[in-house]
């Protein structure tokens, strides 16, 4: 029996991979990368479905619709999936909506858009789709489908009504992809790959500087798995002194060592199905390194002082603020251990290298300390959001939080203005990174850094006592010790508000 067609369109080698190994039973698959190629083939010969995957555009979507219009003319009997991200151009929204073409717009996983795509190419009987529609329903699923539901078959009915943004994992409703915020490409290929990483029990590697959110990812990695409802433990690797870091993995027996007076379970066993994140895994030594590689390799370990082996059943989550490959050239890392964790490894990029979410985080945060602290902010001022989005964030996401927090709490009159913000955010004094390529953009000299600091100083100092001060200039002249006047003065000098 001949197998039915099926092109796919993309350039994303992960979909391509996922959709080969998916439907190579069931399909006859053809690769194109583009809309012309396609429009050859199904001018050639007989295709019965086409998936035409749109995410990513860099244009307006005019061309494609034209593109896609061809292939309509050409193949009117074939099926068209059309696969684009939430925010899909609106000239393709029309050709959806016009035509009987299937739209898929945004999912959350890898593994939830092979079980739409699934749906749509192979419809189940009336009483398998209906009680599938019925499951939809109870777990909140709304169609995202732009075709009209009375102009489609049944079955075609139900699968489009399936192409909700919930993975089946999600205890949260909710995959990584759509809660962990970004615009940038890079960032979100990334999270596609790590979505399908999370559905299996892999030990995963998150590499990136302090703040970046690897804490926060790991715990995304753990909400949409399997284990959601099991435990998340973290370990701060590097807030523990050597000694007892293998006591808080492993465990301890009574009288393994002189404060060990009670048995004490680790957090492999502690987790039990759940996840463990391992935080700053370079800091582990040679034989700590040896007994974690054991773990990842065979489960198997032996609390301190013990002689009874247990089996770890729970799913590892390892992370590091530097790249571990420099440590293993400096004999510092097992290389057997960094390459079995290196094999799936996540970059998290800095903040400063997704510029474009600087802003949608910055709005984010603003409105969350605002209802936390409860500050009304009405407005924020055009020249606070340049400030932001110039400054390189050493600290990235975390630094963020931070400074859109101690900004809302000196909000006044519910504007946010750029003079509540942190001196050395307006004047450009970065701190420590990883990156050498950050460098502060005001230091000339050693004279002019000390000026700085001394006038970053002097700007707080006075900040912290108008704020301890309810803002009363006079008391707060007598706090610092200074006349009215001076302070004025002061306050006029560094471009803060003297209006009453």
């Amino acid at each position: 029996m001949e197998l039915p067609t099926l092109i796919l369109v993309t350039r994303d080698t992960v979909i391509q991979q996922q959709i080969l190994a998916h439907f190579k039973k069931t399909f006859q698959l053809s690769l194109c990368s583009s809309l012309e190629d396609c429009y050859e083939q199904c001018s050639d010969q007989n295709i019965d479905s086409i998936l035409v995957d749109l995410r990513f555009l860099l244009s307006g979507g005019h061309q494609e619709d034209q593109l896609l219009e061809m292939i309509q003319s050409a193949a009117p009997e074939t099926e068209i999936i059309l696969l684009t991200e939430e925010e899909c151009p609106e000239i393709l929204e029309r050709r959806a909506a016009c035509t009987a073409m299937m739209h898929i717009k945004g999912f959350a996983s890898e593994a939830e858009l092979l079980l739409e795509i699934d749906s749509c190419l192979n419809p189940e009987e009336e009483v398998v789709v209906s009680q599938s529609a019925m499951l939809n329903a109870s777990l909140g699923a709304t169609s995202n489908s732009s075709t009209p539901d009375n102009k489609k078959p049944a079955a075609k009915r139900a699968s489009s009504a399936n192409t909700s943004r919930e993975p089946a994992a999600a205890g949260t409703g909710q995959g990584i992809t759509r809660r962990f915020e970004t615009n940038s490409h890079e960032m979100k290929l990334m999270l596609n790959e790590l979505e399908i990483a999370a559905q299996h029990d892999v030990t995963v590697l998150l590499i990136g500087e302090t703040g970046a959110g690897k804490t926060y990812l790991s715990r995304l990695i753990h909400d949409v798995s399997p284990r959601r409802n099991e435990p998340f433990l973290n370990v701060a690797c590097g807030a523990l002194p050597n000694d007892l870091i293998e006591s808080e993995l492993f465990g301890h027996v009574r009288g393994a060592f002189t404060s060990a007076h009670a048995d004490k379970d680790g957090k492999f066993l502690a987790a039990g199905r759940g996840t463990v994140l391992l935080d700053e895994i370079d800091v582990l030594g040679p034989e700590q390194q040896v007994k974690l590689l054991r773990v990842i390799e065979t489960g198997e370990f032996e609390p301190i002082g013990s002689n009874k082996t247990h089996v770890n059943q729970a799913r590892l989550v390892v992370a590091s603020n530097m790249d571990l490959q420099p440590l293993v050239e400096q004999g510092k890392f097992r290389p057997d251990l960094y390459y079995r964790l290196n094999m799936l490894k996540f970059d998290v990029l800095p903040l400063r290298r997704r510029k474009s979410d600087i802003i949608v985080l910055a709005n984010d945060f603003v409105h969350q300390m605002s209802i936390k602290h409860k500050i009304p902010v009405d407005r924020i001022d055009e020249e606070f959001m340049e400030a932001l989005h110039s400054y390189p964030w050493p600290g990235n996401v975390r630094e963020l939080e931070n400074v859109i927090r101690r900004s809302v709490i000196y909000c006044r009159e519910g504007v946010l203005r750029k003079e509540n913000l942190p001196s050395h955010i307006l004047m450009g004094l970065v701190g420590p990174t990883n990156d050498p390529s950050v460098v502060l953009n005001h230091r000339q000299n050693d004279s002019e850094r000390l000026g700085d600091q001394v006038a970053v100083t002097e700007k707080e100092l006075i900040e912290q006592a108008l704020f301890k001060n309810n803002y009363s200039r006079t008391n707060t002249a007598k706090t610092l010790g200074i006349s009215r006047v001076t302070l004025y003065n002061k306050m006029k000098k560094y471009g803060m508000n003297t209006k009453k």
